[in-house]
Order: C-alpha cells, then structure tokens, then sequence
C-alpha cells in the first residue's frame, strides 16, 4: 500500500467495539492507544480483528499541543 501522508503510526488492534454502525477501533502504538471510529462495514471490509498489525493514518491540518 502506498499513501501520500506521512502521518501514520503502525500498531496492534487491541479492541473493536461494534456499534449498529459504527465500530471503534482501538490500536496500541508502543504503549500509547489511538481509537478511531469507522463503519463496521470498513471494519468487516479490512477484516479486522484483535491481534492484527493495522497502521493508524492521520490526516489533520492542525495538532495542538497543551501544558499546565
């Protein structure tokens, strides 16, 4: 697969959680988790499942950083 973003983070999905049509997807990136909500047709799409190497890709025009 090639992809012209460069914001993707390689990962394990840990848990899907299946909604009527949306599924939450929970991938751990060394250590930290990312959760993306997408359609359960998309999940059963890419067939899925816990334990499965997945790449999060990002795509966003802005990322804020905060600090107390």
């Amino acid at each position: 697969m090639k992809l012209s973003a460069r914001n993707h983070l390689q990962g394990t999905v840990v848990k899907i959680t299946r909604g009527e049509a949306i599924a939450n997807v929970v991938l751990d990136v060394g250590g930290q988790r990312i959760v993306s909500s997408i359609t359960v047709e998309a999940v059963d799409d890419l067939g899925l499942a816990e334990g499965q190497t997945a790449a999060a890709v990002i795509k966003a025009s802005d990322v804020m950083i905060a600090v107390d």
